[in-house]
């Protein structure tokens, strides 16, 4: 086990989640890359520098479905700390803080298959142990999870209930003597399946005592390969992710003991739920690596390629690919990384022992942990889409990187929840949280609507080579809360009944954090000396979340009013979404022409 220690935690202003919508927060209360401890620093290294020496180089292998690969460099990260760093000391982990997990979901993304594995091994393979686990659990499997002995899986999803888990049909039964549970039924889509040891599997059971006696209640379970009546199914062949394994179980009379149930029967839901907010910024973290790998391959070819008799990399519309793919990491680092600091803050506050108020804690930036998880997702499907097209006909030959990068990306937007339910999660929690009063939306609201319904207010005045921008973010944070305003007049309690409506207040929000998370970042990074590059990478970003915030909030204003009412709030929507539009051809060049001379993503 690798000696790495836990980097200091700085001692960082706790902001409630969700609350990004109604303050303004500073570069100061923000967690970036450029916060990263030298201790950060160097597990990244040691991550990345494992992924290109050791991963990398077998990726034929692991493409192949020879697991004994996958098995050995788990193993072998197990060796450098990779595998244990949300495992508590006295279980053989490292206990390190949220950030260094999410560092190294970044930099082990470097090859799709085997990311996907280590990913599901040690998060929702490994942390319904951490969190729900007896003692006894606790001693049982942690520490073989940790040093790469055991692998987890974690088996929520069966044909009939993908998204709607809590609708599961497998059913545990409790023998009379309540000695043992027999289980039956099927979990599709179960990764790491193939080659796992312990499982932590879904399934309805009846509840004995309490307001729900009576009932079946989702309910977890610990399952360990070779359980009799325990069956691992055929590999799924797919269309992306190929070298990761992915099969049905079956369980018919499977029988384990009653020592194996996980947390207490009915109360699965919680288990599935906190998992996947996990689950969910770390798939954002790898996904911003994937994409940050997929760039610098790009970059290289488009350097290396002559056409006309130069270079590709000369043609400005292959800068304007290289550019918006250098905004998408640089903007996916920074609302990545600001959530999971965000939690980090709240986290430092919390008993290390007490696991239910750490899930508390964690569940508080749901909304957070579902951005990054669509955003990081479809920033990922971009990039790969304009990297395949720089590389042209050979973007599309196996043998160039670009062909699995286009494949191995597209199931993110499926993984941890589609993005459309994390979609109904961003707007559906951010209106519940507004109707309990746990967060000031709704004073929020109504105090904008007063305003806009009084005419015109003058802009702020700001200074700096971010003041337009700031400008900007403030019009998309006004512009998000009418059309939720808009929305929630009109439908009252029944807006959650409006798919299309929530999702189109979410794209809002979600870009309302990434074009904030990119202002304060670049701002921070002015404040190092380190401007120029930052501010046009923003200021790209800026630009088109505006367009888009507009758009959205258009799509419902049309849906919620009509007539004269109708017209009067799209003119509220233009005066509130008046800009001068930025010169992002030029900005673009800028960008693109920095990483063409660096030869990589670098900043």
């Amino acid at each position: 086990m690798s000696t790495m220690t836990a980097p200091t935690s700085t001692d960082k202003k706790i902001i409630p989640g969700g609350s990004f919508l109604i303050s303004n927060p500073t570069p100061a209360d923000c967690f970036f890359p450029e916060d990263f401890t030298e201790e950060h620093r160097q597990i990244a290294q040691t991550t990345a520098d494992f992924a290109l020496n050791e991963i990398v180089p077998v990726s034929d292998q692991i493409e192949a479905k020879d697991f004994s690969v996958t098995r050995r460099l788990i193993k072998e990260a197990s060796e450098l700390g990779l595998t244990s760093v949300d495992i508590p000391e006295e279980y053989g982990g490292l206990e390190m803080d949220k950030v260094t997990s999410a560092i190294i979901a970044d930099n082990i993304a470097k090859q799709g298959s085997f990311s996907v594995a280590f990913s599901a091994h040690v998060g929702i393979g490994t942390l319904p142990i951490v969190w729900y686990g007896t003692v006894e659990q606790k001693k049982k499997y942690l520490p073989k999870l940790a040093s790469g002995e055991f692998v987890g899986a974690y088996a929520l999803s069966e044909s009939t209930s993908g998204s709607d888990a809590v609708n599961a049909r497998t059913r545990a039964v409790l023998s009379e003597d309540g000695s043992t549970y027999t289980v039956n039924g099927e979990k599709m889509w179960i990764t790491n399946a193939g080659f796992a040891d312990i499982f932590t599997i879904f399934a309805k059971c009846e509840v004995k005592e309490g307001k729900d006696a009576g009932k079946e209640r989702l309910t977890a379970f610990l399952v360990e390969k070779g359980t009799p009546g325990f069956t691992v199914g055929k590999e799924e062949h797919k269309l992306g992710i190929r070298g990761s394994s992915t099969c049905p179980l079956i369980l018919a009379d499977c029988k384990i003991p009653a020592s194996n149930l996980l947390g207490e029967v009915g109360k699965g839901h919680h288990i599935a739920f906190n998992i996947l907010n996990v689950g969910r910024y770390k798939l954002g973290n790898a996904a911003v690596g994937a994409a940050r790998m997929c760039l610098g391959n790009g970059i290289r070819y488009a350097k290396e390629r002559k056409a006309f008799g130069k270079s590709i990399s000369e043609f400005g519309l292959i800068q304007e690919k290289l550019a918006d793919c250098a905004v998408g990491v640089f903007v996916g680092e920074a609302l990545s990384y600001r959530a999971v600091g965000m939690i980090d803050a709240a986290l430092a506050k919390v008993d290390k022992h007490d696991t239910a108020a750490i899930q508390k804690a964690i569940e508080d930036y749901a909304v957070e942990c579902s951005i990054c998880k669509v955003w990081d997702s479809e920033m990922l499907d971009r990039v790969v889409d304009e990297v395949l097209q720089i590389y042209a006909g050979y973007g599309y030959v196996e043998e160039y990187p670009a062909e699995r990068a286009y494949r191995d990306s597209r199931i993110n937007r499926i993984f941890e929840g589609t993005n459309e339910i994390n979609r109904l999660i961003i707007t559906g929690w951010l209106m519940k949280s507004a109707m309990n009063g746990k967060l000031a939306l709704m004073p929020a609201i109504k105090q904008l609507m007063d305003e806009v319904m009084s005419g015109p207010v003058a802009k702020e005045d700001r200074e700096g080579p971010l003041a337009e921008e700031y400008n900007l973010l403030a019009s998309a944070k006004k512009l998000a809360l009418f059309a939720a305003g808009s929305a929630t007049q009109k439908y009252m309690q029944k807006l959650a009944d409006e798919q299309e409506v929530m999702s189109a207040i979410a794209d809002m929000i979600i870009e309302v954090f990434a074009m904030e998370s990119a202002i304060l970042r670049a701002e921070k990074l002015s404040g190092k000396g380190t401007a120029e590059i930052p501010v046009a990478l923003a200021r790209i970003y800026a630009s088109g979340a505006m367009e888009r915030v507009e758009l959205a909030a258009r799509k419902v204003i049309a849906t919620v009013a009509e007539g004269d009412m109708l017209r009067t709030q799209l003119a509220i929507l233009r005066r509130l979404a008046k800009h001068d539009p930025a010169d992002t051809i030029a900005l673009r060049r800028q960008v693109a022409q920095h990483v063409i001379r660096a030869g990589k993503y670098a900043f």
